[in-house]
């Protein structure tokens, strides 16, 4: 008569009970591993968002130094809104994104401002190949966007030059149907016109 021992047979299975369990933690490890590079990837992306609009609205908000608004002709006004008057707003995409925990490089062409970043955190040790210590990179590009035009004005005949007047309100008709007016005599901060006049948006 054959009798079966338990004894044997639970010695057989703990080794591959053991085995599973390592592989979970691995599993687990692993999971672990690509959710914190997605949060760190995430966060890059964020700072690099950040330090774009923060370039492309530091420039908006702040024309080439010296400019006095209730001075300008309309030929001149016609070059503020094309953003030929614009400063510079790279400085600041630094300044955003070390707000956000990264370092950025900031480059401008024309209305656009493109930020480059890297994460000051990285994944940490990571049981996944290639993936330990990697910081997060991304790069953003957002660009001012005029718009509004100069509007004319009434009875002034676009092909001759107007004469030497005293500077009244200025209007501009802007998308959507909506209008701005500039009042020399009572000048808004550029900050708070340039915002009615030009948009900003991050671009693909």
């Amino acid at each position: 008569m054959t009798r079966w021992r338990l004894g044997d047979d639970s010695g057989q299975a703990f080794p591959l009970y053991a085995v599973f369990i390592v592989m979970l933690l691995f599993v687990a490890l692993a999971f672990f591993a690509v959710g914190k590079a997605g949060a760190v990837r995430s966060n890059a992306q964020g700072a690099a968002d950040a330090a774009a609009l923060g370039a492309a609205r530091e420039a908006r908000d702040n024309l080439t130094p010296g400019i006095d608004l209730a001075a300008l002709s309309p030929e001149a006004w016609e070059d503020v809104l094309r953003g030929n008057m614009f400063g510079s707003g790279c400085d600041a995409a630094s300044a955003f994104a070390a707000m956000n925990g990264a370092t950025a490089e900031c480059s401008q062409a024309g209305l656009r401002f493109t930020a480059a970043v890297v994460t000051n955190g990285t994944v940490g040790d990571s049981v996944v190949p290639g993936v330990s210590g990697r910081h997060g990179n991304a790069a953003a590009t957002a660009e001012i966007i005029p718009r509004c035009q100069l509007k004319q004005q009434e009875g002034s005949d676009p092909g001759e030059p107007a004469e030497p007047k005293v500077p009244g309100p200025i209007e501009f008709k802007c998308d959507k149907g909506a209008s701005v007016t500039f009042d020399p005599a009572r000048p808004r901060p550029w900050s708070a016109l340039g915002r009615s006049l030009f948009d900003i948006r991050l671009v693909d």
